[in-house]
């Protein structure tokens, strides 16, 4: 799909997908950056849940994020929920995430429009509110901005590991703490319940940065908790409302906007690499929805345009399984993209199995290119 951004710089143009572009303010490079795009609304929150209503936003971490919405059930509709009483900053939507426990920690993490250009300046903005129910609150909240997905299985502080190469074959896995561009200042602690407050900061982009982290990523003794007055909650800590995120280039002026590309031709087949799925599941995640919708938004400015899905998988498991996960899984991206606007006179689907494979199955990366989805343009 990157195929059909072109940027320079800080400039982003996607070809004639007007929906998706009157969504954002001019300039931000965040996706549903006031968290109001949602396949669903959210029922409830779950101690150990995962945030999946939301589009184009995922918890990197075991830390369950949570997403609230004025659509949403008792806990967790706007304004009032579970944490408390907090009108939106914008609209009707917004996130919560813990920020002070040593062993749990919960972020929020997003894929931005474009990657960001070397030697530029950016601003990057969000708003945060402590929660009313919040028994504590902090001053570390900060934004990091990654060339790679930050991920992690644990539930305790978000942190870059790397693989160290020792003698005689053998690696052991290091955790590195990761510094945020963006931070709030030590000295401010972040305790308003009633009022938003605004974390912000600039920097200069080595290039490449295409993902945006928020969270707290310092460890306990260096984060500044203090007491706030609240109940008590099922996760002492923390608990802070996000909304509204903002990326933005401050010296863009001046810079040529290149020629648009067409789309894709007829007969091409391209890879959706954005389109994500649990092990063994057929359930589209979250990390998927950005993708999918500048898709949708093709084929809703293009409604003569009809593409085949086509669902793929590496050669472990039975000819069968494999067959009922790669045709569940492209049937799976349809139903998304119809409830994008697409219409189902514009798709068909079909599954392949382990039969057409792209890469060896020999490595893990062979066979993680082989696992996927993609959609061939049938007629325009």
């Amino acid at each position: 799909m990157r195929r059909y951004w072109t940027s320079l710089a800080c400039f982003l143009v996607l070809v004639a997908v007007q929906p998706l572009r009157s969504q954002h303010p001019q300039g931000n490079l965040v996706y549903n950056a006031s968290f109001e795009e949602h396949h669903e609304c959210p029922k409830k929150i779950e101690a150990l849940g995962v945030m999946r209503e939301v589009d184009a936003w995922w918890q990197p971490t075991g830390g369950s994020s949570d997403y609230f919405n004025a659509c949403g059930g008792r806990e967790c509709t706007v304004p009032r929920n579970k944490m408390g009483f907090q009108p939106a900053h914008s609209g009707e939507a917004y996130c919560g995430i813990y920020c002070s426990q040593e062993m749990y920690r919960e972020y929020l993490q997003t894929e931005l429009m474009a990657p960001l250009a070397a030697g530029r300046r950016y601003r990057v903005s969000f708003w945060v509110s402590l929660a009313e129910k919040s028994p504590h609150a902090t001053s570390a909240i900060g934004a990091v901005l990654s060339r790679q997905r930050l991920q992690d299985t644990t539930h305790g502080i978000l942190m870059q590991r790397e693989v160290d190469d020792l003698d005689e074959g053998s690696a052991q896995s290091i955790a590195i703490f990761l510094t945020p561009q963006i931070a709030n200042a030590p000295e401010r602690t972040l305790n308003d319940t009633k009022e938003w407050t605004e974390v912000s900061g600039e920097f200069v982009a080595t290039g490449g940065e295409r993902f945006l982290t928020i969270g707290n990523f310092l460890p306990f003794n260096k984060s500044r908790v203090v007491a706030a007055d609240g109940s008590n909650t099922p996760l002492p800590g923390a608990y802070y409302y996000v909304d509204d995120v903002s990326v933005r280039c401050l010296d863009s002026a001046g810079l040529a906007v290149p020629p648009l590309d067409p789309v894709p031709a007829e007969g091409a087949t391209i890879v959706m690499s954005e389109v994500f799925f649990d092990t063994g599941e057929s359930e589209v995640l979250q990390q998927s929805y950005r993708e999918l919708r500048i898709l949708a938004d093709m084929l809703r400015t293009h409604p003569s345009m009809r593409i085949e899905l086509r669902g793929h998988t590496d050669n472990r498991g039975t000819i069968d399984y494999n067959m009922k996960l790669s045709t569940a899984r492209a049937k799976a991206v349809a139903d998304c993209l119809m409830r994008m606007g697409a219409g189902k006179e514009q798709l068909t689907w079909q599954g392949f199995g382990k039969s057409v494979p792209i890469a060896d199955n020999d490595s893990a990366e062979g066979r993680r290119k082989n696992r996927r989805v993609e959609y061939r343009v049938v007629a325009h």
